[in-house]
């Protein structure tokens, strides 16, 4: 038995590793956090606003506007102007409207803010100018701190603060539909002095060409991820897209990284 004993001991002393071998584990790859899955049928109740909060909001943003389309004067022209939007509110030719609203951080950290997206409606707007523009105006308390034209962008779907510096972003969207194919783009905002910047312009995030009747018709959307990134610092955006076809219970299957194509 001390014979064994002896053989074993040495065996263990002179096989590298054999005794005291650390036991090295790869870590464990974190799972992929969704930031917005346009899979998923988006529905929301119509936004409810008291009249007074409209009114003051409205007030502070615009010089002067119209509360009704009907008061659109017929005889306005702007056809000299370059920019017919810009003209029509120049003029107050406008029936603005707060279509989504948030509360957070986004120009101080820490400050209780409320963001509001309107949607101008400029006299006169039509389909080819998506029926108006889009601004967000933000507050703090019954300040006026920002109010930025954002682009056409009309709802916001996430609000998230992804480096941490205690200042909220907005992921947006906009959209439109014609001969029945619906198009929707996203993008992620944030606000710094009196601003808008576009972080990541995410492109297409939706196409679904199936109330069109067009053959071969599907609906194509994007899941948005958050990948790791360095602390402090705003991480980078994985776009992963998928198809399905028109089916009312959709069976999706992975077709591209990256924008989605054209």
């Amino acid at each position: 038995m001390k014979t064994i004993s002896l053989i074993l001991l040495i065996f263990a002393l002179t096989v590298p590793g054999f005794v005291g071998q650390k036991q090295t584990t790869q870590p464990l790859k974190k799972p992929k956090q969704i930031l917005f899955d346009f899979r998923v049928e988006q529905t929301s109740a119509p936004l409810r606003l008291p009249a007074a909060t409209q009114k003051n909001v409205l007030s502070k943003v615009f010089r002067k506007y119209l509360t009704d389309e009907g008061k659109c004067n017929p005889e306005f022209d702007a056809s000299s102007d370059t920019d017919y939007l810009k003209a029509a509110r120049n003029a107050g030719q406008i029936v603005p409207s707060i279509v989504d609203v948030v509360t957070g951080s986004f120009t101080v950290a820490g400050r209780p803010e409320t963001a509001y997206v309107i949607s101008v409606s400029e006299c006169g707007a039509s389909h080819a100018d998506n029926f108006g523009t889009s601004r967000v105006a933000i507050f703090a308390g019954q300040q006026l701190i920002a109010d930025v034209d954002v682009d056409f962008k009309n709802t916001i779907v996430r609000k998230t603060d992804l480096n941490g510096d205690g200042r909220d972003e907005l992921l947006m969207t906009s959209g439109f539909m014609n001969q029945g194919i619906l198009v929707e783009m996203a993008a992620l905002l944030d606000f710094q002095n009196g601003r808008h910047r576009v972080i990541e312009d995410i492109g297409t995030v939706t196409e679904d060409s199936c109330a069109s009747g067009i053959p071969g018709s599907s609906a194509k959307a994007s899941v948005v991820s958050i990948v790791d990134g360095v602390p402090g610092e705003m991480p980078r955006l994985r776009i992963d897209n998928y198809e399905a076809s028109c089916r009312k219970a959709k069976r999706w299957r992975f077709l591209s990284t990256g924008k989605m194509p054209d």
